[in-house]
């Protein structure tokens, strides 16, 4: 067994660290789905280190073998306001199944706990080794993803942007508009990415909006990346499917005729999935977000016992964001999240009045689904 050796990136480790991802990924998609290659090569896959120590100097960590010096494992991570997430984790294929990953883990686990902060990730269904790896660690799934591609014609897709919105790139004075909608969709603050994309000084982001044409507020947010190392639509944001649909379908139109981007939906969104399915989108994997740090104990609940639910609690309801009808509530004085996703349009006007109400979602601490 290797004396392996946990410490933080180098400079001159990028290379070893750009090699390890493409091998990794190549050899694992290859075994496992039959992939011929998902990252074309070593140089591109230089772009992590590239953009990640741009936005997070100092916030990779590698797995050393301490006899060979040779870089075993990396994973990058990114602290934020908010939360700690755990970025691209790989583990050389000569030292698969040799715990390495989890000595990564560790350490980035070590790094959120130091923070007291939730630590997040978003990581492959298909993958049963990485997966077991996390909840062994104390991670709990929270969201399902579904990894959709689509080749965009030369053409493009009509936008089709709901009645009363215009979808326009973003610029720096968005920003804090786009946290404070990110905020009340998903509890959290990733502020600095969306100003590094915007400012876009490699030539490879696209972030656009969805604007409400009346009130001038933003409702909604998608970015992209195209790049050798990496074709992707994400992250996103949005209160109704109907707006979410149309901003992937303007940064599809970003590359029309030039690129097949992967993207990311939540696999309970109907219309959205819908939506996709009939721009010709085809499923490729499956994906699991995963917060480890947070009170996991929760409770499920159908949406037809919402009402008598929060009266037996004898509970505040204290702020509703449209479609996705996610509560914040007191309870003995400790803030609770309730969701629910994509509820009837009776059921937001049944409780239309406690959307004034403003009560900060990143702090709370205990999550209720009902689904």
């Amino acid at each position: 067994m290797a004396n392996i050796l946990i410490r933080l990136k180098k400079a001159e480790d990028d290379a070893a660290v750009a090699a390890l991802i493409c091998d990794s990924l190549n050899v694992w998609y290859k075994k496992n789905r039959g992939f011929e290659q998902v990252v074309p090569s070593a140089e591109a896959a230089t772009l992590y280190a590239r953009v990640y120590d741009a936005l997070d100097p100092d916030c990779c960590v590698v797995a050393e073998d301490a006899e060979t010096g040779k870089i075993a494992g990396s994973c990058f991570f990114h602290p934020r306001p908010t939360h700690v997430s755990l970025g691209i984790m790989t583990v050389a294929p000569e030292y698969f199944g040799r715990k390495v990953s989890s000595k990564l883990l560790k350490y980035i686990v070590d790094v959120a706990e130091r923070r007291n902060q939730p630590l997040r990730l978003v990581s492959s269904a298909m993958n049963l080794d990485s997966f077991s790896s996390y909840n062994r660690a104390g991670f709990v799934p929270t969201a399902v993803f579904q990894d959709m591609t689509v080749a965009v014609p030369a053409e493009g897709f009509p936008v089709d942007a709901p009645a009363g919105t215009t979808i326009r790139p973003a610029v720096p004075e968005d920003v804090p508009a786009l946290v404070a909608l990110e905020t009340e969709i998903y509890g959290i603050d990733r502020s600095k990415d969306f100003a590094y994309f915007i400012e876009n000084k490699d030539g490879i982001w696209g972030l656009s909006v969805l604007v409400d044409d009346a009130t001038g507020e933003i409702c909604g947010f998608v970015g992209s990346v195209k790049d050798p190392g990496c074709a992707m639509v994400g992250p996103g944001a949005a209160r109704t499917e109907a707006q979410a649909a149309a901003l992937i379908r303007a940064e599809l139109n970003r590359y029309a005729g030039e690129w097949s981007p992967i993207f990311l939906i939540p696999t309970d969104a109907k219309e959205l999935r819908a939506a996709m399915y009939a721009l010709g989108a085809k499923n490729t994997e499956i994906h699991v977000a995963q917060v480890r740090g947070e009170d996991s104990c929760c409770k499920c609940i159908t949406t037809k016992r919402t009402n008598s639910f929060i009266r037996k609690l004898d509970i505040k309801v204290c702020k509703l964001s449209y479609n996705f009808m996610n509560f914040i509530i007191n309870r003995n004085n400790t803030k609770v999240c309730i969701f629910t996703v994509w509820n009837s349009d009776d059921r937001l006007q049944e409780l239309n009045f406690i959307r004034n109400n403003n009560i900060d979602r990143s702090r709370a601490n205990n999550f209720i689904i009902i689904d």
